[in-house]
């Protein structure tokens, strides 16, 4: 492959050596946030987002400097605007709501996002957009109580304070593209931009969906991807049992798996996702919190020439190293001995690494233990800061949707 050649898109491992990666540089969807109106922020604290952007930059070069195409999300929403009609028209319905805003505000509000650059109207997507920033609903226009009754501050349209995750509401299997259904109502349109652009981006084009966004509850942080034709999907805070049977069934109809393991994970913050609990290094390895080691269980779902089949409970790790068709899966365990860095380091995202090849991984530098771990085990780790990004914020992994990775050998 040439280096002006872009990857053929595709992912069936957590593992093989990625080719193309789509991240989110923290912005003003953050900096405009306030004591007042954080509400919508899913980690505790505003961040200090000079500095984050800092360290997101560091963690972009590490992986252009290991070969790795990085494409951001604003530009690519900036660039579905300016190349589609339909996908601004898509955006600012998913935008503005009548319900909220009222039929004459939001009437008058989408005819002026109609009529703006590409550029400015992607920014205000993420962005978001006060009452204090509306140019009409004065002078000629009809009035609105619902402008007058609110504080300038509030927000007209809702920031994204979270696209920071964008392994959250999409991810890859085999050479289609899953849409998640993210469970949270301030996370719905992070799903419908990436639904547009993955629609009407011209990068995208003849790409195939894997399930979609209107179907039961999946985010991407809960699914691991531990071989081809395998998946793992936790099942807990974010995706349901529903979700997880749905995208089971429609990965099967697709050929794109036989066995998905439906994994029950404890529905609290600090494992809200599968990823932060446990995730693949090599094509026979993962890092796991030490103290979900042993209680970790799994239903095997099967595709099979009758239908589909289900069986367990049983231990993850074996039921995934048999799924896998490999004897057993090695375990890297974060703080065995320790059970109060185990946690400090499970909360800080030890356990949420970026694979960049097999046995290849990016880390947060913090991870004392959990990195010298994977490192006496054989796994290169690349290490990055992550104080502003990280500290139960989320890890490598959960700021990635790999979009192309080569096949394992």
């Amino acid at each position: 492959m040439s280096a002006r050649e872009p990857a053929r898109l595709g992912v069936d491992t957590e593992v093989g050596t990625l080719r193309t990666v789509l991240l989110h540089r923290p912005g003003d969807e953050l900096r405009r946030l306030t004591p007042r109106n954080n509400d919508q922020l899913l980690f505790d604290g505003l961040p200090w987002v000079d500095r984050a952007q800092d360290e997101h930059d560091a963690f972009a070069d590490v992986l252009r400097g290991y070969g790795v195409e990085v494409l951001l999300l604003a530009d690519l929403l900036a660039e579905t605007l300016t190349a589609s009609g339909a996908a601004r028209m898509q955006g600012i319905a998913a935008a503005v709501d009548p319900r909220r805003l009222g039929h004459t505000l939001a009437q008058d509000l989408s005819a002026y996002l109609r009529g703006i650059p590409a550029t400015e109207l992607a920014m205000i997507l993420t962005a978001g957009m006060t009452f204090d920033e509306l140019p009409i609903g004065t002078g000629a226009s009809a009035p609105s109580l619902v402008r007058l009754m609110h504080h300038g501050g509030d927000f007209v349209i809702d920031p994204l304070p979270n696209l920071l995750f964008t392994r959250d509401s999409s991810f890859w299997v085999g050479g289609r593209v899953a849409i998640t259904s993210l469970a949270l109502p301030a996370r719905v349109r992070e799903a419908s931009l990436m639904d547009l652009i993955y629609a009407h981006h011209p990068r995208f084009r003849g790409v195939r969906r894997a399930y979609e966004s209107h179907t039961a509850p999946v985010e991407g942080g809960d699914v691991l991807l531990l071989a081809p034709g395998v998946i793992a999907v936790g099942v807990g805070e974010r995706t349901t049992p529903a979700g997880a049977e749905a995208l089971a069934r429609s990965v099967f109809e697709d050929g794109l798996a036989h066995t998905v393991l439906a994994v029950p994970i404890e529905q609290r913050r600090a494992s809200m996702h599968l990823d932060t609990v446990c995730t693949m290094v090599d094509s026979d390895a993962v890092v796991m919190y030490a103290a979900v080691r042993d209680s970790l269980s799994a239903f095997t779902i099967r595709r099979e020439e009758t239908g589909v089949g289900i069986g367990g409970p049983a231990p993850f790790l074996e039921a995934a190293a048999a799924a896998m068709g490999i004897g057993k899966l090695r375990v890297i365990d974060t703080g065995l001995d320790d059970h109060i860095t185990a946690e400090r380091e499970q909360w800080d995202d030890g356990n949420n690494t970026l694979a960049l090849a097999p046995g290849v991984v990016v880390a947060y530098e913090r991870n004392v233990e959990t990195n010298a771990r994977m490192e006496a085990s054989g796994i290169e780790v690349l290490r990055i800061s992550g104080s502003e990004l990280g500290s139960g914020r989320g890890g490598p992994r959960c700021m990635s949707c790999p979009l192309a990775r080569d096949p394992l050998a």
